[in-house]
């Protein structure tokens, strides 16, 4: 018979990676069909702080993995939005209404259009599912924001997110 602990570790370590392929195989696929430059999942560790932990590129240029977001424009307020399922869908930084630490953190990760959806479980905001075109600006479609959502949506319900 099996040891109990050396068990739980086993099975611990099967969900992680069934969670992980999951996820990458999504932002694959929704990034191919956006024909987005970069799609990441970024995944809230403490209040509002978080960090890129999945990324798919159409060139190795674009890596941004592991870099964290700027933590002093995503703020309670943006958060409740978020938690209360926005979208958002920015065909182009530099005429979209936002603040300006947001617009120089978008400029620096190269991004000229970005669409948001939130990836939300029953404790709240758990991350942010993100797309980003960085050659140019783009206008995100209603099926777009659709299938952005959808997919947000589906990680939510991912059983080791859910109990994280």
């Amino acid at each position: 018979m099996p040891d109990p602990s050396l068990q739980r570790i086993f099975d611990r370590l099967s969900r992680d990676l069934a969670r992980d392929i999951r996820i990458q195989t999504t932002t694959d696929e929704l990034r191919s069909a956006l024909n987005a430059d970069r799609l990441v999942l970024y995944y809230f560790y403490y209040k509002w702080s978080g960090r890129v932990t999945f990324e798919s590129l159409s060139d190795p240029q674009f890596s941004i993995l592991g870099s964290t977001g700027p933590d002093q424009c995503f703020n309670g307020e943006y958060a409740k939005l978020y938690e209360e399922g926005r979208v958002r869908a920015i065909p182009d930084i530099e005429s979209e209404p936002i603040q300006p630490c947001h617009r120089d953190f978008l400029r620096d990760l190269q991004v000229k259009a970005n669409l948001v959806a939130p990836v939300l479980t029953e404790r709240g905001l758990w991350g942010l599912l993100v797309a980003h075109n960085c050659h140019s600006i783009y206008a995100w479609s209603a099926d777009e924001i659709t299938s952005m959502q959808k997919a947000a949506y589906s990680l939510g319900m991912i059983p080791s997110i859910q109990d994280s």
